[in-house]
């Protein structure tokens, strides 16, 4: 039993089109911010929540992961940030009366915007083998079921265990130790889909797989480049930082094959400018590049530099290896190579080049529109090389910044969830512990698909997440699911993957960011990691949506405690009834985080090599060049290059509603915006209604009924929202190294709808 995805979003039929705009936030923000929280929470729980979002005292956005400044506003977030505090702390309820009433087949007939409406879970369910619907069970008993059916296994590799960027420090390094104490590695995240491309590139040449700057660079720098990044809708609070950067100067390149409204102008709604004023104009130069053809601009400006001898010499030869062999690389450029892949003109690159040796300080952010391509890890290599040659690493001002989404997707990685562990942390965590962890890679979120599918896995637990939706080549992906034996799901709200359950299938309403967490030894509170390395504490207000909705801590626990009760010397029903006692158990485990239950409470920023010391633990012990040789994704006559997007509705695979207004969208998302010239050469025209097949190695994938909207896209591009277009991306199309689905590099061709 299982479907991928329902044939048609709800309010579809109401789909209207209008022209894009070009401005972010402003009042229309502040209008929809009020009216989606106070739809969905009330108008006393709309503001009790929203003035403790990223305070001090106050819970973690569940939103992205941008980082809080030092000096916070009463209301620190923005439109999607108060959208994911109303998703969550919605006064709906979803219990067993609900199941009763929806078989699983009428759920997965509806959107994933339906699914989302219904709220909070409130109570715990299981699909028995056979059964059509899920059925109310004791939380005991779902925890004793699911320690029986793991235990039944052949092999724990015979299992997978799933991670959401949105889980917390503690939760997630407990769950790491019960899965490693259980016997297997098999620990995929939401990572491998996102930026596991920047952490393999990063790691190789500076010798750590995350940013190498903080909040005060991105303020205070002279030159800001964004490539493949929409801050406007994933990221809304850099608008501020980069509207404070302006005001001290700086300026700012957009790399983007979508002109977007965040990267355009911003309307600060904080201030009287944004709200009667015009705002400030936020790029000063948008190259609106050819999907895939960022690694061609860097190669083009690096050689240009190397050509003009714009170069940090004394930082080169102190800190730096493998240069010679670069520059005799990009010295073999060719330049009819870098127009085809990038679609620039000469002027464009050369007015980019002209902005890059004016600048001191230099600081590059991107985000999955570089990471989910076939040559992603090589193009970030080549901004890392990019950064080098004028010496813009382990300075102020100045450095790499890959934007992370989830809140808490990068201490999740941090705290150990990663399917290929290295061997000091393994020991540490052995001798932690008392056990020998196993040291056998794991699998990541596509080798667990294909394990589900061949059969070699046989269960499957996530911890938070929307797998199904997230994940590549969705009809493979359902058909994996739905061949487990086992399928958990520890979910705050009802989503796709609860559509397409294993032969048994238990949901588990786990409590969120805004809940108050209280266990036996009193309030807790949980901990997270931003996009820039800091760490600090998130403490829950709301009373949860029942009174017996466990923490995901003491999911954990009740589900270790019955798995792995003796094969360590975890003390699980301690550590559920204190966090800090985790906390502990981390300071020894994961370096830069000693003393931790104690220095959390005011937060601090974990230690960083390139940036504090310009110190790189790569292979050399320096900072690497790296050749790599120009690719681009070359498309056949008559296709497109699709990438798959957000709108300005939805987070990730959260659909807050039908519109974006950012870009005219109206009542629905089964929509693709392309060039109108390309339509026009294709046959078709603004307002057709076609069918988007993918063409890959293996065969090809259809995703039936989507509007065409004529827009000004890059040339010989197109795109589509996610995750209705994920049924495009083929499965065994990913990065090399990384192995990250390429949802950003899908060839497709449209045929007309019947």
């Amino acid at each position: 039993m299982h479907r991928a995805a329902p044939a048609h979003d709800q309010g579809d039929e109401g789909l209207e089109v209008r022209p894009p705009v070009d401005v972010a936030a402003g009042v229309p923000a502040v209008l929809h911010s009020v009216a989606h929280s106070v739809r969905e929470m009330g108008v006393g729980r709309s503001l009790t929540s929203l003035l403790k979002v990223n305070q001090v005292d106050g819970f973690d956005c569940p939103g992205c992961a941008w980082p809080d400044p030092d000096r916070r506003s009463q209301t620190e977030f923005c439109e999607n940030g108060a959208k994911a505090v109303a998703e969550e702390a919605t006064r709906r309820r979803v219990t067993g009366r609900f199941f009763a009433r929806h078989s699983i087949a009428e759920l997965a007939g509806r959107s994933d915007h339906w699914l989302g409406q219904q709220g909070r879970l409130a109570e715990p369910v299981v699909r028995r083998a056979g059964a059509t619907h899920y059925e109310p069970i004791a939380y005991d008993e779902a925890y004793d079921l699911i320690a029986a059916e793991l235990g039944a296994l052949a092999d724990p590799d015979e299992a997978v265990f799933y991670t959401s960027g949105r889980t917390s420090n503690e939760a997630a390094f407990a769950y790491q130790l019960m899965v490693r104490a259980f016997g297997t590695n098999n620990l995929p995240d939401c990572s491998n889909m996102c930026h596991e491309s920047s952490g393999a590139a990063l790691t190789e040449t500076l010798g750590i797989g995350k940013g190498t700057v903080l909040l005060d660079d991105v303020e205070d720098t002279d030159l800001i480049i964004i490539c493949g990044q929409n801050p406007g809708t994933n990221h809304p609070r850099m608008l501020t930082s980069l509207e404070r950067a302006k005001a001290g100067g700086a300026r700012i390149v957009a790399v983007n094959p979508l002109p977007e409204a965040g990267l355009i102008r911003f309307k600060n709604p904080q201030r009287p400018r944004g709200i009667v004023g015009a705002g400030t104009d936020l790029a000063d130069r948008y190259l609106q590049i050819r999907v895939n053809g960022d690694m061609a601009l860097f190669q083009a400006v690096n050689a240009a530099l190397i050509e003009r001898d714009a170069l940090d010499h004394a930082f080169i030869a102190e800190h730096t290896d493998g240069f010679d062999a670069y520059a005799e690389h990009l010295a073999g450029l060719d330049p009819a190579a870098v127009r085809a892949a990038t679609g620039l003109t000469e002027r464009d690159v050369e007015a980019l080049i002209d902005e890059v040796v004016a600048a001191d300080r230099i600081i590059v952010c991107w985000a999955m529109g570089l990471t989910q391509h076939r040559n992603s890890v090589a193009t970030i290599r080549e901004i890392v090389s990019f950064l080098l040659l004028r010496g813009n690493v382990g300075r102020p001002g100045a450095g790499a910044c890959p934007v992370r989404g989830h809140s808490n997707v990068q201490g999740d990685r941090t705290m150990g969830i990663y399917e290929k562990p290295s061997p000091a942390f393994l020991e540490r965590l052995g001798a932690e512990f008392g056990f020998d962890p196993p040291a056998e890679p794991g699998h990541d979120t596509v080798d667990a698909i294909r394990a589900l599918r061949d059969g070699r896995a046989r269960a499957f637990v996530a911890m938070g997440g929307n797998f199904l939706a997230a994940a590549p080549d969705t009809e493979a992906t359902a058909a994996a699911l739905a061949r487990a034996r086992l399928t958990v799901h520890v979910s705050t709200k009802l989503n796709r993957s609860h559509t397409c359950p294993g032969e048994v299938s238990l949901i588990l309403p786990c409590r969120g960011r805004t809940d108050l967490d209280v266990q036996h030894d009193g309030p807790q509170h949980v901990s997270v990691e931003d996009s820039m390395g800091m760490v600090h504490a998130s403490r829950g207000h709301l009373d949860p949506p029942a009174p017996d909705v466990p923490s995901e801590v003491e999911v954990i626990s009740q589900i270790a405690r019955r798995l792995v009760p003796d094969r360590t010397t975890a003390d699980w029903p301690g550590m559920q009834a204190d966090y800090g006692r985790i906390r502990d158990h981390i300071s020894r485990v994961v370096p830069g985080f000693e003393d931790y239950d104690a220095r959390v409470v005011e937060g601090f920023a974990l230690p960083n090599g390139p940036r504090d010391s310009r110190t790189f633990a790569t292979a050399t012990g320096t900072a690497r060049f790296t050749v790599n040789p120009l690719t681009y994704v070359e498309v056949p006559e008559g296709r497109l290059l699709l990438q798959t997007i957000r709108s300005h509705d939805q987070y990730n695979t959260t659909i807050y509603g039908l519109d974006d207004r950012y870009r005219g969208i109206h009542q629905g998302r089964r929509v693709v915006f392309a060039h109108p010239e390309d339509l026009a050469a294709l046959g078709f025209a603004d307002g057709d209604v076609v069918d988007v097949v993918s063409e890959w190695d293996d065969g090809e994938r259809r995703a039936p009924g989507f509007r065409l909207v004529a827009y000004p896209a890059a040339r010989g591009t197109c795109a589509a929202y996610f995750p209705e277009a994920n049924v495009l991306v083929p499965l065994d199309s990913t990065a090399e190294v990384s192995q990250t689905p390429t949802s950003k590099s899908v060839i497709v061709r449209f045929e007309r709808a019947t």
